[in-house]
């Protein structure tokens, strides 16, 4: 129900800022006040009438805490011809009501702050609570209040911050006017709006009510680990398999607990399931390792979906729009290729070190080079090829390099560090996907061993199922341009976009939440600037 504001005359002018600024509006209602001279006889809240727009610099003198709305605000009135927004004759219309309860629980949303003045504004909403705004001061509330919530949820931090933290990747833009009007044409988008927030940001909001829930009740109760246990296989009895069963009810890998202390096939698969959905390779063995990540406490798993849900709110909807499109994620260790919107072709990666980290940003993919020379960096010429040379006075010849220019390359073949193929998407950073001859490292769980550029652990197939509507192409001549032994650069028909992005909780499309090592420490860093923002 509204909270009622005046009294049902067919014309309500409002009382005084100036003269009246302490008034309660409650009182006011009472009183039936008739005119407020300083609107100057143009506020009608009976056919969404303008106000005078000198009261929203008046205002900010009041809640100076506001004044970097101030702008936004200015401009969502000159949009609006500085007609009322969220009061109508009976009161505040349903968008401000939604967006009220909105704003009261943003820890849904996964944002720990406080509306600076929000005493003020639950004197407007909550009947136990005096109302001390006029109706003035409550339409110019509530616009500041409607900026505070898109800024923090369907924008998130500054630009300025996510560049400095090395997120490279296109922020998305938020017009604060076109999405207000969309939200006064349907208040329903308040709680879902896939035109401005990244689907994903839904999906992670989802399972963030789910572990919040799990945590209300308890969260989990710690495995038994025993500093001598080397695995548990299949068919192994031990009082910790009862709480590992228990440990996976409780989040939905396993479907029932049986209570028994057996390790059978129903457990297996239910291992499986969880070593998938956190990084791990799946196997018939419980490890240490595995039992080390169950006992991580549910409230680090909630810091990192409120991080990742952060992410999100960076990243524009239109991206996943695209006819098709690459995605890689750094800490899943995983590429993607989506087409129509489905995955099409998926390959495991092999990123950089701690050291020479792979950079979080966005190309378009323009040639595929096939049997490629691998022309080196001169830092690598300078610490690795330098040295090696002084040493061995045949270096060059039995690491299958020459001399190009000044410059040092690698010629083409199945031992080129490059591999076998590779897939160009230009960028200041002279990052690339590319082969490689080292395919062991593509077993390890870990995999962050190049120096910067994206090694894949199927290129044949990615460039077969890129070509593959190609005329030109066909995966005997694809393979015939890898071994070659000269090399070939084909531009692609269509650029296709690259998107090289850093999240370590996602929500795959089956529903279930993946959680990823936070192999480069980024997430304790956003975590504290989010804290920060409050």
């Amino acid at each position: 129900m509204r909270k009622s504001f005046h009294t049902s005359i067919a014309v309500l002018i409002f009382i005084s800022l100036l003269a009246c600024g302490s008034c309660k509006f409650i009182e006011n209602r009472r009183q039936g006040t008739a005119r407020d001279p300083l609107l100057n006889s143009t506020v009608n809240l009976h056919g969404n009438k303008p106000f005078d727009s000198n009261l929203v610099g008046t205002f900010y003198h009041s809640y100076p805490a506001l004044e970097k709305y101030r702008e936004n605000v200015v401009l969502v009135y000159r949009q609006q011809q500085y007609k009322h927004i969220w009061l109508d004759d009976h009161g505040v219309v349903e968008l401000g009501q939604t967006l009220y309860t909105k704003v009261r629980d943003m820890g849904s949303e996964g944002l720990p702050s406080k509306f600076p003045y929000q005493e003020k504004i639950d004197g407007v909403f909550a009947n136990d609570r005096d109302n001390t705004l006029s109706p003035a001061e409550t339409e110019i509330m509530l616009t500041n209040l409607y900026l505070y919530y898109a800024e923090k949820v369907y924008k998130g931090i500054a630009d300025s911050t996510t560049t400095a933290i090395g997120w490279l990747l296109p922020r998305k833009q938020v017009s604060y006017e076109t999405l207000l009007d969309s939200l006064v044409a349907d208040p329903g988008l308040l709680n879902r709006n896939d035109s401005v927030l990244f689907g994903q940001y839904y999906k992670l909001r989802d399972v963030l009510q789910r572990y919040r829930e799990i945590e209300k009740k308890g969260g989990w109760k710690p495995v038994d680990l025993d500093p001598k246990l080397k695995s548990y296989k299949p068919g192994d009895t031990a009082r910790t398999i009862i709480q590992i069963r228990e440990r996976l009810f409780v989040t939905g890998d396993l479907k029932q607990n049986s209570g028994s202390n057996q390790f059978d096939d129903e457990l297996a698969e239910a291992m499986n399931r969880y070593q998938l959905r956190n990084g791990f390779n799946p196997g018939k063995l419980i490890l240490p390792k595995h039992i080390k990540q169950m006992n991580v406490p549910i409230s680090e798993l909630i810091k990192k979906i409120i991080v990742n849900m952060e992410r999100c709110r960076w990243i524009s909807p239109e991206i996943v729009k695209a006819k098709e499109y690459i995605v890689v994620n750094i800490p899943a260790f995983k590429l993607n290729l989506v087409r129509n919107g489905k995955i099409e072709f998926s390959s495991a990666v092999i990123v950089g070190t701690n050291v020479t980290k792979t950079v979080i940003f966005s190309g378009m993919m323009s040639n595929i080079v096939f049997s490629p020379y691998w022309n080196l960096p001169v830092s690598i010429i300078n610490k690795e090829v330098k040295p090696g040379m002084a040493k061995h006075k045949n270096y060059l010849e039995t690491h299958n390099m020459e001399w190009n220019n000044g410059q040092v390359r690698q010629k083409p073949g199945k031992n080129n560090s490059l591999g076998l193929v590779k897939f160009i998407f230009p960028n200041a950073d002279d990052i690339y996907m590319h082969d490689t001859p080292a395919k062991s490292l593509f077993s390890n769980e870990r995999r962050a061993f190049s120096h910067g550029c994206i090694r894949l652990a199927k290129p044949r197939d990615m460039a077969v199922e890129i070509l593959k509507d190609d005329p030109n192409w066909t995966p005997g001549k694809i393979d015939a341009a890898m071994h070659a032994g000269i090399e070939r650069s084909y531009p692609l028909k269509a650029k296709i976009p690259v998107y090289i992005g850093y999240f370590t909780a996602w929500v795959n499309q089956q529903g279930e939440i993946n959680f990823y090592e936070d192999i480069y420490e980024r997430d304790g860093s956003l975590t504290e600037l989010l804290m920060a923002e409050k």
